[in-house]
């Protein structure tokens, strides 16, 4: 999907020249994390409001131009990039430049996560199941495999997790039942992180286990 029609150019890019007083005022005015800051029609970075409260209010900009962070997206950019690009930042607001790095205007936090909200992976019905395994382990295309085997689509796959050489791995699966994949999945050498009413195997431990204690306390 463009990002060309999420653009907002209701906002002019702060000059380099501004005062930080008057920078605090429109902070004051606004919910935006960060603003735009330019010299001469050229972007420079952006400058966040955490860092604005704490300067001098008589100085300008100019004297804290080491505080001003690059970050920007192109209209070319696909959304998932500025989704990415908002992330790495903490920000809700992101310049969009043209070829020369000429301020053409901003997006939205909001307006990415409302085009993520419609895409299938969440507005479709099916189940959510986080896998897990060592991170030169796993495969994308193992993974779709075991899933379709079992006459299920996908919806979307990510990896939401990697830490200690393991890696975790979110799929959306459109299937009446979840069962099957499951127990294939655990063959395969996957552990399930998410806790599904259908799995079988994890009703079989607790059974057990209480099993177990009951036999123990006798």
């Amino acid at each position: 999907m463009s990002i060309e029609s999420y653009i907002v150019n209701d906002m002019e890019i702060c000059q380099i020249t501004e005062k930080i007083g008057d920078l605090k005022k429109k902070f004051n005015e606004l919910t935006y994390s960060h603003m735009p800051v330019g010299k001469d029609g050229v972007y420079l970075g952006s400058i966040s409001e955490n860092d604005v409260r704490c300067f001098d209010a008589e100085k300008t900009l100019a004297d804290y131009q080491y505080a001003l962070q690059g970050f920007f997206a192109r209209v070319s950019d696909n959304w998932l990039d500025t989704l990415e690009t908002f992330a790495q930042n903490q920000a809700n607001i992101l310049p969009v430049l043209g070829s020369e790095n000429q301020y053409l205007g901003y997006l939205e936090l909001s307006d990415i996560l409302h085009q993520f909200n419609e895409t299938p992976f969440l507005n479709e019905p099916g189940g959510i199941v986080v896998l897990e395994k060592g991170s030169l382990d796993y495969s994308f295309s193992e993974i779709g495999q075991i899933i379709e085997s079992q006459n299920a689509r996908i919806s979307g796959m990510f990896v939401s997790s990697q830490e200690n050489d393991l890696t975790q791995i979110t799929v959306k699966v459109n299937a009446s039942g979840l069962n099957e994949i499951l127990q294939t999945l655990r063959r395969y050498g996957y552990t399930i992180i998410s806790e599904h009413q259908e799995d079988l195997y994890s009703k079989n431990l607790i059974e057990r286990s209480r099993y177990l204690d009951k036999y123990l306390n006798i």
